[in-house]
């Protein structure tokens, strides 16, 4: 028992910190579209971060061979290439926060997906969390409203259901084989980097700039929200449920939406904040507290 309780502990504060660096880089993301074409971006972002990896790979003397090639490639495509290319030109004509909000219905994607590919069980408290969850969202996205354009909304939720097609595929990955956490995030972060850099050399984009700023959002996004926070959300993927793992992950949203009224000016409404209330009710009740004492 108290193995386990460290272990849950550990992943519990991967957790946290994964959400505070991934809601920052939606800002980030948005921001260095100024200097930038989006596909350009995000593809150096993924190819960089990986390399971070294998240099860590390296330090920790531990071997480059890639794990099970097959489901490495299905992440890759899945959570890198397509998750993060569809948010970043989501971000063309939408604001940070919405686009993460949207991005980030990926959790109800993930849950229907392990119930029905991973056999997950779900409790009560997961159902009061995830219609709690619900109702937050709709109350922050405001379906009755235009949020953007529709093919900015379109992508952004694709994304968020590309994400958790990876997600799952991680998780059964984990399940079937023992894999280590950092050569899968470099391998499926080398796949996904080398598939959108062969997207942008086809795509017709803005003129790269290389200036102070983009070489900031690039160190930022490629040192910390790319290769530590993936690394992060695989620790977290590994020891906890793929519900609570993916639902918790809500947090993000909810602190890019406050970054973004702060910083980019996207002043959330009376209702956006009723929303958030019910999203961190639902994460609450998702995470199981009292429960597992009793």
């Amino acid at each position: 028992m108290p193995s386990f309780a460290s272990s849950r502990r550990g992943a519990l504060s991967a957790l946290l910190v994964t959400i505070l660096i991934w809601a920052y880089s939606w800002i980030v993301m948005k921001q260095v579209l100024a200097h930038t074409g989006p596909l350009d971006f995000v593809a150096l972002r993924f190819l960089l971060g990986a390399a971070v990896l294998f240099a860590a790979m390296l330090f920790a003397r531990q071997s480059l061979r890639p794990p099970p090639l097959w489901p490495t490639v299905l992440i890759g495509l899945f959570q890198t290439a397509a998750f993060q290319g569809m948010e970043q030109l989501a971000l063309l004509s939408g604001g940070a926060g919405h686009v993460a909000l949207l991005a980030y219905t990926m959790p109800f994607w993930a849950v229907l997906l392990a119930w029905l590919l991973l056999g997950d069980k779900l409790g009560a408290h997961h159902w009061l969390g995830l219609v709690l969850a619900a109702l937050g969202l709709v109350c922050i996205m405001q379906p009755w409203h235009a949020m953007g354009s529709v093919l900015s909304n379109t992508l952004a939720i694709g994304g968020g259901a590309a994400w958790a097609v990876g997600t799952v595929l991680s998780k059964r990955l984990f399940r079937r084989q023992r894999v280590s956490l950092l050569s899968l995030t470099a391998w499926q972060m080398l796949v996904g980097g080398a598939m959108l850099g062969v997207i942008a050399l086809a795509v017709p984009q803005r003129p790269f700039e290389w200036n102070w700023p983009v070489i900031g959002a690039l160190a930022y996004s490629a040192v910390l929200a790319s290769s530590l926070a993936w690394w992060l959300w695989a620790i977290v993927l590994k020891r906890l449920s793929t519900t609570e793992a993916s639902v918790s992950s809500l947090g993000v949203p909810i602190v890019s939406v406050l970054l973004a009224w702060l910083i980019l000016h996207e002043q959330p409404s009376a209702l956006e904040g009723l929303g958030i209330v019910l999203v961190l009710l639902g994460l609450v009740a998702i995470s199981g507290v009292g429960t597992r004492q009793r």
